[in-house]
């Protein structure tokens, strides 16, 4: 019974087929914001969103509002401003960080994690290389995926508010 109840608690947690950073034979151009020095990215960001973005760090769990942010609109990464998520695809996971059952189409990197022991799935801005968090196979439907952020690495724009331009450093 043991073996079953560890099986239980460790599937959530096991890898995800998605697209990987660079695991195919042509992994994707750099693009123009991922091509900017880390300390560009340093002097542009609070030291939070940079620790998080950039050196994969983790918030404490419930300390984002963002968590029980529920209006209609779009989540951008908070280094870039690339639109990450729909709040059509958020939902209360209870876990304390912002999570979603999928990201925008072609806007998640992802690879593999190593950090506590057993591999989990860690995803990132396609577009500036920002850590965003990990994505897991306990979600509901219709993808039954949590993808589940950092509350810091985010911004949310409402609904009918102008989306902001892409920057780079």
């Amino acid at each position: 019974m043991l073996r079953h109840m560890t099986a239980a608690l460790l599937l959530p947690m096991l890898p995800l087929p998605v697209r990987a950073m660079g695991d195919d034979a042509s992994p994707p151009a750099p693009s123009d914001a991922q091509q900017v020095s880390r300390e560009a990215w340093r002097d542009l960001l609070p030291e939070d969103r940079y620790h998080i973005l950039f050196e994969e760090g983790t918030e404490p769990g419930g300390s984002s509002p963002l968590d029980k942010e529920y209006g209609e609109g779009t989540y951008i990464c908070a280094a870039c401003y690339q639109p990450l998520f729909s709040s059509a695809d958020k939902f209360d996971s209870g876990t304390g960080w912002p999570s979603f059952t999928r990201p925008l189409d072609g806007a998640m990197d992802t690879k593999r994690d190593f950090r506590l022991i057993w591999p989990r799935t860690e995803y990132h801005c396609s577009n500036c290389g920002g850590h965003q968090g990990h994505v897991f196979n306990d979600g509901p439907p219709p993808t039954g995926q949590r993808w589940c952020n950092n509350g810091l690495a985010l911004e949310f724009v409402p609904a009918g508010q102008e989306l902001p331009p892409l920057r780079t450093p």
